[in-house]
């Protein structure tokens, strides 16, 4: 347990599942320390100065952009773990 602190406070998230924004990460936009079971890892996700079209898109480009992103990522077919980038960018930034 002692070491999962240790990663907490190295990544500067609050606790395991939550993310965060990294503007000052020279690629990656959001961190999260995930944890599924037993089993601890830092995950780096997002372009940095990208936005995803949100969780209710309103224009058609808007709409067109997320079933685009959906379908490219396979989140219905193939559903992400915890653990992976993947997650965290479609609950986060889609």
């Amino acid at each position: 347990m002692n070491t999962l602190k240790n990663k907490l406070k190295k990544v500067g998230v609050t606790g395991v599942n939550k993310p965060k924004r990294t503007p000052n990460h020279p690629t990656k936009s959001h961190v999260v320390v995930a944890k599924v079971g037993d089993k601890v890892k830092t995950v780096r996700f997002g372009q940095q100065g990208v936005t995803g079209a949100g969780k209710n898109p309103k224009t058609e480009k808007q709409k067109a952009r997320k079933k685009s992103y959906m379908a490219r990522h396979q989140i219905a077919s193939n559903p992400p773990s915890k653990l992976s980038a993947r997650y965290w960018s479609t609950k986060t930034k889609w």
